[in-house]
C-alpha cells in the first residue's frame, strides 16, 4: 500500500474528535479514554441493542464490585497465570485486593449463593462493566488498546445437554448485531495447543471434550470456520468471530467460550432429576468484545457515518437568519418532545459555514428553516446519505424519524 493511501485510511481517533465522542487527558493517563456526552450516547445505544436481544432470550442483569480479594483469583487460577497483568490494591489493614481484569469469577459466586435445581437451569447473567488490565504504556493507543475495558459480558450456567441451544442463541445475537452494520463474519475455533499445557487450566480429556463440542456446534450451524490451535482462553476453547470491514481488514470481535474448568474449581453444580449434584458448565460471551475496541472498528468501517439510531445527534436545525430563529426553536421543542435528539445552531456564523459544520459532524439529517418554511409551517429535510428530501410538516418528519430509529435501519 502506498504511503498516500495509508494516510487516507479512516482513523477512529480523528473521526472521534470530529464527532466529539471521546477525549484523553495526560492528567488522567494514557489508555483511559474519557467519553463525552455524545460518545456516551453511542455507548449506551450499542449496549441497549445487545441487551434487548439478550433479554428476549432469558438473560438477567447482575452487578458486581470492581475489586476483589486475592483469594478469588487464586481459586479461579487467574492469579497464577496473570498476576503481572493485575492492578493490585492493598488496604490500610494489609489485605490484598485486585481491580478485576474479568467478571467470570465474581459471577460464579452469584450462581453459588444457593442450590439450583435442574428445573432452574440455565441461569443467564449479563452485565456491562469495566475491567482493568495493566498493559504496557507503549502498547496503548486510541480505543483499540486501553487500560479500562468495557465488556458487554454474559455468563450462562447450564447443563451439558443445554450447551448447543445456548450457543445457538448467542450466535443468533452475533449474526443480527454484525449484519446490522454490514460486516462479513467468519468463525475461528480457538483451541488450546497441547504442546503448551502450562498455559491452560484443566486436563487434556476436558479440553478434548470441550473442543469436540465446539467443532460439532460449528458444523451444525453450517458455519464458515477454521481452527486455530493456541488461541484458546485460559479455561476453555472459544468461538471467535472475525469481522471483515468496508476496507477489507479483518478484526476479532465477538467471542463465545465454553468453560468446563471454572465450574470444577468453584464446585458449581445443580441438583438433577435423581437428586444428585451434577457438574455444570459455563458459557462466557461478549457480543462486542469491548465497547472501546468495537467503537474504533465501527467508526473506521462506517467512516463516522453512524446510522440514525446510533448517531448522538439525529437532526441539526439551521435557521437561515435571526428572523427565523423563533420558528426554529418551536421545531426544536417539537422534536425533543418526539424523542428526537436534535441540536439547534442559531449562531452568528454564515449558513454555509453552519451547514459545513453539520456535514463534518456527519449528522444524519439537516433542517434549514427560511421564509418559505416559516410561511408554510413546514421544514425542509436533507439527508446526509440521500440528499434533499423535500419540505414536510414537522409532525410527518418526527414520525418518519421515529420509525427509522425504532427499526434500527
Amino acid at each position: 500500500m502506498a504511503e498516500k493511501d495509508k494516510k487516507e485510511l479512516p482513523d477512529h481517533r480523528r473521526i472521534g474528535q470530529e464527532l466529539d465522542l471521546f477525549t484523553t487527558s495526560e492528567l488522567v493517563g494514557s489508555g483511559l479514554p474519557l467519553w463525552t456526552p455524545r460518545g456516551t450516547i453511542v455507548r449506551q445505544e450499542l449496549d441497549q441493542f445487545v441487551w434487548e436481544m439478550r433479554r428476549a432470550r432469558g438473560y438477567e442483569r447482575v452487578t458486581i464490585p470492581h475489586i476483589t480479594k486475592r483469594e478469588l483469583y487464586e481459586t479461579s487460577g487467574h492469579w497464577e497465570k496473570f498476576a503481572d497483568d493485575l492492578f493490585r490494591i492493598e488496604s490500610r489493614e494489609g489485605r490484598e485486593y485486585a481491580l478485576k481484569p474479568m467478571n467470570c469469577p465474581h459471577h460464579t459466586q452469584i450462581f453459588k449463593r444457593k442450590p439450583h435445581s435442574y428445573r432452574e437451569m440455565p441461569q443467564r447473567y449479563a452485565e456491562t462493566t469495566m475491567v482493568y488490565r495493566d498493559e504496557q504504556s507503549g502498547e496503548l493507543g486510541g480505543l483499540t488498546r486501553v487500560l479500562s475495558i468495557t465488556q458487554d459480558d454474559s455468563h450462562v450456567f447450564c447443563r451439558t445437554s443445554q450447551v448447543k441451544k445456548e450457543f445457538f442463541n448467542l450466535w443468533d445475537i452475533v449474526d443480527i448485531f454484525y449484519n446490522r452494520f454490514g460486516f462479513k463474519l467468519r468463525v475461528r475455533l480457538s483451541f488450546h495447543d497441547p504442546k503448551e499445557k502450562q498455559k491452560y487450566l484443566g486436563t487434556e480429556e476436558t479440553w478434548k471434550q470441550a473442543e469436540d463440542s465446539l467443532r460439532e456446534i460449528a458444523k451444525d450451524r453450517n458455519a464458515d470456520y477454521f481452527e486455530a490451535p493456541g488461541e484458546a482462553a485460559l479455561y476453555g476453547p472459544k468461538l471467535d468471530f472475525m469481522a471483515t470491514d468496508s476496507i477489507n481488514r479483518q478484526h476479532q470481535v465477538a467471542t463465545i467460550q465454553l468453560d468446563m474448568n471454572l465450574p470444577e474449581r468453584f464446585d458449581l453444580t445443580c441438583v438433577n432429576e435423581k437428586g444428585e449434584h451434577e457438574r455444570i458448565v459455563m458459557i462466557h460471551s461478549a457480543i462486542m468484545g469491548s465497547i472501546e475496541r468495537f467503537t474504533a472498528v465501527l467508526l473506521e468501517h462506517l467512516e463516522g457515518k453512524l446510522p440514525l439510531w446510533l448517531s448522538p445527534v439525529h437532526v441539526k436545525l439551521l435557521p437561515v437568519s435571526e428572523t427565523h430563529a423563533t420558528y426554529a426553536r418551536h421545531l426544536f421543542e417539537e422534536m425533543l418532545m418526539g424523542g428526537i435528539r436534535v441540536s439547534l445552531d442559531d449562531s452568528a456564523e454564515t449558513l454555509g459555514k453552519r451547514i459545513r459544520a453539520g456535514k463534518v459532524e456527519k449528522v444524519p439529517y439537516l433542517i434549514v428553516v427560511g421564509d418559505e418554511e416559516v410561511n408554510a409551517k413546514t421544514a425542509t429535510l436533507e439527508s446526509r446519505d440521500k440528499g434533499k428530501l423535500g419540505a414536510f410538516p414537522i409532525s410527518e418528519i418526527i414520525t418518519r424519524l421515529q420509525e427509522e430509529i425504532r427499526a434500527r435501519t
